[in-house]
């Protein structure tokens, strides 16, 4: 029942190491990805589990889980902004290699502790419910994501960052699928305020035609579909 859904702090005694692009995770299926030859997940856990575990030593936690029982079935994943910028940190996809996924040499590195950081913002690196490549979602739609979002705010401001940003697209279904990026509007109703608005032709083809679908069902103009927002939150 969506109403016993928990949302917490990722800690270590539990490492959300990869998405949920195939459904929940628990501890008893997070280590048994597929062998479908589509991503190397020997390499990925090799680097992501120490990567996440150093990043919670470090700053406490840098991710909300939604939990239903004993299985994972929401997550919003941020970092320190000073990290998130750092070349080795790629785009912190957990599930591809560098330069989109985090690098090997990002691990190794030192990471400043919070006293020592003048830019206190933490960057959202993305944010799920279910999976968005599932036929049946129910956990979509429920206002999960917004309760991970909330949770976040909360934890930041109680342990000191003193602002939260994230990128934002249209409220499209199918930028949501394929960036993990929530959008504009999930990220105004919760305060945060567009600071820059960058234009990236991304996409073509078939997606960009169901992008251009999709957008005429919300009245969207055609111009602004590939824009990519920058929103802000200030939590002091």
């Amino acid at each position: 029942m969506l109403e016993d859904v928990s949302i917490e702090p990722m800690t270590e005694s539990f490492i959300l190491w990869r998405c949920l692009h195939g459904g929940p995770l628990s501890r008893e299926t997070i280590d048994k990805f597929p062998s479908d030859g589509k991503v190397d997940w020997t390499t990925r856990r090799a680097i992501n589990v120490p990567l996440l575990r150093k990043i919670v030593k470090t700053y406490g936690t840098c991710a909300i889980l939604a939990r239903d029982g004993d299985q994972v079935i929401g997550f919003l994943f941020f970092y320190p902004k000073i990290l998130y910028s750092l070349k080795e940190a790629g785009g912190l996809c957990l599930q591809q290699a560098f330069p989109n996924g985090p690098s090997k040499r990002l691990v190794e590195m030192r990471f400043p502790p919070l006293e020592e950081i003048q830019d206190k913002t933490l960057t959202v690196r993305c944010l799920m419910t279910g999976s968005p490549f599932q036929d049946e979602n129910p956990y979509q739609r429920r206002g999960i994501g917004t309760r991970m979002a909330r949770e976040l705010m909360r934890w930041a401001k109680e342990n000191g960052w003193e602002s939260i940003e994230a990128k934002a697209n249209e409220d499209l279904d199918i930028l949501y699928a394929h960036t993990g990026q929530a959008g504009r509007h999930f990220w105004g109703k919760l305060g945060f305020h567009i600071v820059k608005t960058e234009t990236k032709p991304r996409f073509r083809g078939e997606f960009l035609t169901t992008m251009l679908e999709q957008a005429k069902t919300q009245n969207l103009l055609p111009e602004d579909i590939q824009n990519e927002y920058t929103m802000r939150f200030e939590l002091t």
